[in-house]
């Protein structure tokens, strides 16, 4: 809009006077530019899943605050321009040289643009091959569900065997936390403090056999080095302490499956016994990939138990009775509340039960008697049980009531877990074709996104054709400007293998964000060629002179949305919170600026002239009315 105004007051127009033409000129461009991005932001809301709560908070923010800024476009900004801008008769030394440098570079502009506009085959050509390389490199590009970002900690998740004591698991976590104490009290260290918990939170609360470490680092601005480097150096003190299972992980910048690994696949089946004979395949096979480490299965059969069988006939010799074993045992081993002891107004519980020290061997049985109901004396249970110990699974798995069990992995970082996902459905295509499988976690809403981003593209690239198919009357203008949109997402491609991101849920959220402000600069551009059209100049000239006169917009609102997304690129040099994410989103849209403004400036006219050429003025059907009125 200031822009519009300010080009005729340097025609010679009064301020009051350009105001009114240059909003009147502009006008349909600003609610066309307006409509289209809220045409394609607005279907996102309807999304479900982490994405579309993502992807929810996104469109409201954008299309709210779109509206606002057009509304004060189309009235405040008119009247602002009537009264404060005017014809400045001297301009200083960087200005002057600043506006001579541009008009040189708008004149190189116009010629190119007259030699170019005629390569329509060439264009078309080049067109179909962005569209090609944008395939490719989306199909190139590391995939995954969240950047991995610097928390400012990392988790230490362990585990010792199945039936370890607490004691046991304590010592183990502790031997642990001391290593990771000497890397914390080193000269210049990273580290803040430690937290450590036996056992663990979550699921793993009601198991004695599980802690969990918690390395906070200090402040971003205090250390060099990155979670994940810092993680590195400490995996190593981390995985050598013997009979334990401990590993570091980072947490997630968004909790999707709280602390799970990232691979999660769930295999159905009508038996354990089946599932077992599977998993076991399953296993075999990915320990054979060496990106995936930390392989295991939730239905293993290690937990240690102890079956107690009653030699019935010497107990009934002896005169004791299966119940009377039985009782004592459950008394013994499990407590009993017997009464209650009263202490100053306080009430305690009595708990019968033996000592600890006696449950924990199966040794303690030789201490425990039963009386004989018929010579009454006492006959040591040790004497009329026998042993037999076998491992057991914990639980039996199942999900969506279904008996299942779920194969879970770690990843290598040069390895993707879309890579993975792929492998394992390979390895379940060659081992058991016959049996349904699904996914949890991180994998399943990697699986959803990935399934939701086509689906999501698509229909912001329907509404946005249809919207602009409606706002010109004509089919064909859209297509024209649509046609930006490969340029834009090459772009942000091209940049997100340049800066090492990856596409994630950000970087989809800036791809769609790109249809809407890619195809801002094709309307300015489209808009005024029919607007030229209607004085009756050849469509030729039309496009060259609404390419000469829109060039000054073009590039101030593009150079402002790459300015805007600079610090998000640069942000990320050296550890900060964040990075991950805001280098996602801001390499995307860098990228997709640079590429889409750079082409749009000759694919755009020279595609109206191919495609535009038989096309109407837009004033037709006014010629046409005031013929037949007269």
């Amino acid at each position: 809009m200031t822009d519009a105004i300010y080009t005729r007051i340097e025609n010679g127009e009064t301020p009051l006077v350009a105001a009114y033409k240059g909003s009147k000129q502009i006008t349909f461009a600003i609610i066309a530019t307006t409509l289209i991005l809220i045409a394609v932001f607005l279907p996102l809301i309807f999304i479900k899943g982490i994405s579309g709560t993502l992807f929810k908070e996104t469109a409201i923010a954008l299309s709210f605050s779109i509206v606002v800024s057009s509304f004060v476009a189309l009235t405040l900004s008119p009247m602002l321009g009537s009264k404060f801008l005017n014809k400045k008769e001297k301009i200083n030394f960087f200005v002057k040289k600043f506006n001579n440098g541009f008009k040189s570079f708008t004149g190189f502009y116009v010629n190119s643009l007259k030699y170019w506009v005629n390569k329509q085959k060439t264009i078309s050509i080049f067109i179909i091959l962005i569209i090609a390389a944008s395939a490719y490199l989306f199909s190139f590009s590391k995939k995954e569900l969240i950047p991995i970002e610097d928390r400012g900690a990392y988790l230490i998740i362990g585990s010792t065997d199945e039936g370890s004591s607490f004691e046991y698991t304590q010592e183990k976590a502790q031997i642990i936390e001391g290593r990771i104490l000497r890397l914390l009290q080193a000269e210049d260290s990273p580290y803040a403090r430690l937290i450590m918990r036996v056992p663990g939170f979550g699921r793993s609360a009601t198991s004695y056999n599980s802690f969990i470490i918690i390395a906070l680092l200090d402040e971003w601005k205090n250390r060099e080095k990155g979670s994940q480097t810092i993680l590195r150096e400490a995996i190593g003190q981390v995985v050598s302490v013997p009979e334990t299972f401990a590993f570091p992980i980072s947490p997630q910048s968004i909790r999707v499956s709280s602390y799970n690994k990232p691979v999660q696949m769930v295999i159905y089946g009508s038996s354990y016994e089946e599932l077992e004979e599977i998993q076991n395949s399953v296993l075999r096979e990915l320990r054979k990939n060496r990106n995936m480490s930390r392989i295991e299965s939730d239905y293993t059969k290690n937990k240690p138990e102890v079956k107690l069988i009653t030699n019935k006939n010497r107990a009934n010799d002896l005169g004791v009775s299966t119940e009377n074993i039985g009782r004592t045992l459950e008394t013994l081993y499990g407590g009993k509340r017997v009464t209650t002891f009263s202490k100053e107004g306080r009430e305690y519980p009595i708990i019968l039960q033996q000592y600890l020290a006696d449950r924990r061997d199966k040794d303690g049985l030789s201490k425990i008697f039963v009386r004989s109901e018929t010579t009454g004396k006492l006959v040591s249970v040790a004497s009329l049980v026998e042993f037999k110990e076998k491992g057991t699974a914990e639980a039996l798995p199942r999900y969506n009531r279904q008996r299942a069990v779920t194969i879970s992995a770690a990843l290598a970082e040069d390895y993707t877990l879309t890579e993975a996902i792929k492998y394992l459905e390979d390895v379940m295509i060659r081992v058991a074709p016959q049996n349904q499988i699904t996914w949890k976690g991180k994998s399943e809403e990697l699986k959803e996104t990935t399934n939701e981003i086509y689906l999501i593209f698509a229909l912001a690239l329907l509404t946005a054709y249809l919207v602009m198919a409606a706002t010109f009357n004509s089919f064909v203008h859209p297509f024209i400007i649509i046609l930006t949109v490969p340029l834009a997402v090459f772009g942000g491609l091209v940049f997100i293998l340049f800066l090492n991101s990856s596409v994630n849920i950000f970087s989809q959220i800036a791809l769609i964000i790109l249809i809407g402000i890619s195809t801002k600069n094709s309307i300015l551009i489209v808009d005024y060629t029919n607007q030229i059209r209607t004085t009756g100049v050849k469509i030729q000239d039309a496009i060259i002179k609404a390419c000469q006169l829109r060039i000054r917009p073009i590039i101030m609102t593009s150079l402002s949305t790459m300015i805007a997304m600079l610090p998000l690129v640069i942000g990320n040099i050296g550890p900060g919170a964040g990075e991950g994410s805001r280098l996602a989103v801001g390499s995307t849209i860098l990228g997709g600026m640079i590429i889409s403004t750079f082409f749009t400036l000759y694919v755009t006219p020279t595609m109206y002239l191919a495609l535009a050429k038989n096309t109407k003025r837009i004033d037709a059907v006014d010629i046409e009315l005031k013929k037949q009125l007269n």
